[in-house]
């Protein structure tokens, strides 16, 4: 009886042992696991990040109250989440989805600010008028958007070809361009189609009706160059010396065109 008892007390006591052992071997593995994991950490590459306090609905508009910076892992980071140096530029903006507490905030998270259109280029009492082009009147597609250039009309009257600027020193505002097709197939350089310019009402309608009565040309300017030239009109046969001078009409008077009817008056001065 007291041999039995006595292997019984062994046998607890090696259990216990046992546990013990294996207790203390998981303690110290689990420990030596936390510390390779805050090693890993401390050496670890940290970034800061936007993230919500808490979650935001589609169209809320951020804000200091509703952010916080929250450091992760350089390599955990979206390439397109926002950092803290970045607010600036996204506060007030407005979510086009949802935001949940504590997840990054990314750029394509926002509601992308609606593009300016052409019309917000003109200054109030402007107009944007295009004019049709072809490779010579486009000056070769040299011609680009912020140059400024003088446009110059050609009109018939009783079979007579008269010169004159029409507007001197406008602001192109656009160009329309098409590829041109090279023989071979290939897509070769690219010349203007039409010219869109920065004008007043009147100076548009002068454009409309020279289209109708005549041909257009542009001149290109040099950069700065504000010069107003003469806006005399000249027979194109005396100009070239090899017509009557003295059946040229006055270089003081400038032709007002009126689309349509083919006629022209002359007025003593045309403002530009």
């Amino acid at each position: 009886m007291k041999l039995s008892m006595h292997r019984s007390w062994l046998i607890l006591a090696l259990a216990l042992a046992v546990g013990i052992v294996a207790a203390y071997g998981v303690s110290r593995y689990l420990k030596l696991q936390m510390d390779e994991i805050e090693a890993r950490g401390k050496s670890q590459k940290m970034t800061r990040v936007l993230v919500p306090k808490s979650d935001l609905a589609k169209g809320t508009e951020i804000s200091t109250a509703l952010v916080a910076v929250r450091e992760v892992p350089a390599e955990w980071a979206h390439s397109n989440a926002i950092s803290p140096d970045q607010f600036a530029r996204v506060e007030n903006q407005r979510l086009a989805y949802p935001a949940v507490h504590g997840e990054m905030i990314l750029w394509s998270m926002l509601e992308r600010e609606r593009a300016s259109t052409f019309s917000s280029r003109l200054a109030s009492g402007r107009r944007a008028i295009t004019v049709p082009v072809d490779e010579v009147n486009s000056i070769s597609g040299m011609i680009q958007p912020g140059d400024h250039i003088d446009l110059m009309v050609s009109a018939k009257r009783d079979n007579r070809v008269f010169l004159f600027p029409l507007l001197q020193n406008v602001v192109v505002l656009a160009t329309g361009a098409r590829a041109v097709i090279e023989s071979d197939g290939k897509e070769g350089r690219r010349a203007f189609t039409t010219i869109t310019l920065d004008a007043s009402p009147v100076e548009a309608q002068l454009v409309l009706a020279a289209r109708e009565v005549g041909k257009i040309a542009a001149l290109l300017r040099a950069p700065g160059d504000k010069v107003i030239g003469s806006a005399a009109r000249r027979d194109a046969l005396a100009l070239l010396g090899i017509g009557d001078p003295e059946s040229a009409p006055e270089s003081g008077s400038v032709p007002v065109l009126y689309g349509g009817t083919g006629k022209l008056k002359d007025v003593a001065k045309l403002n530009p």
